[in-house]
C-alpha cells in the first residue's frame, strides 16, 4: 500500500494539550482516527509524528490528502 486510505471525508476536531505529542494516522486504516493504531505496520507508510504548542481545538486531515499534513486544507471536498 502506497496510497492512503481516505478514513472520512470530513476532518476531526480534537482539543489538543500543549507539549502533548500526537502520532497522526497517515495510511488511513486506524480505528482510532485521526491517531495511529499501528494498523500502517502491512503499508510503508508511517504515522506523522507532530507536537502540540498551545492548548487549543485543531482540525486533523482525515482523508489523508492535505498538503498541510496533518491539519486539514479542504482537499476532502474535492474526493
Amino acid at each position: 500500500m502506497t496510497e492512503p486510505k481516505i478514513a472520512f471525508k470530513y476532518p476531526a476536531a480534537v482539543e489538543v494539550e500543549v507539549n502533548k505529542t500526537y502520532a497522526w494516522c497517515a495510511c488511513g486504516l486506524s480505528k482510532k482516527q485521526p491517531f495511529c493504531d499501528g494498523s500502517h505496520s502491512t503499508t510503508e507508510i508511517r504515522p506523522l509524528i507532530w507536537k502540540a504548542d498551545q492548548t487549543k481545538t485543531v482540525h486533523f486531515c482525515q482523508c489523508k490528502h492535505s498538503k498541510n499534513k496533518p491539519f486539514c486544507d479542504g482537499v476532502h471536498k474535492t474526493l
